[in-house]
């Protein structure tokens, strides 16, 4: 019994916190991307999760411009024309593309 009660304790002063009353209606922005723009990625010949740094550089050459390792795990990012790669120590963790501007 304790618990719900907590929690609506919880919601009432996270309301009265942002200067809410319990009626103000809440809203969300929706990001829609479109359906070819997700294709991109999945088509393009990009660097994939557990590569090594050397098999990236290989592969892509020398990054455009690199940053990092920042933090615990260290993390860094060889950045490319058309893609960012960001690393774990020595691997890919992630690859993004980069939008047109």
């Amino acid at each position: 019994m304790k618990k719900p009660v907590t929690r609506l304790l919880g919601a009432v002063v996270t309301v009265a916190t942002l200067g809410l009353s319990p009626m103000t209606p809440v809203t969300a922005d929706e990001v829609k991307i479109p359906v070819g723009s997700q294709a991109e990625r999945s088509e393009a010949d990009l660097p994939r999760t557990g590569m090594s740094q050397a098999s990236v550089r290989d592969s892509w050459g020398t990054p455009r411009e690199t940053r990092g390792p920042v933090g615990d795990p260290p993390i860094s990012q060889w950045h490319y024309d058309g893609f960012v790669v960001y690393f774990e120590g020595n691997h890919v963790i992630h690859t993004v593309l980069k939008r047109d501007r």
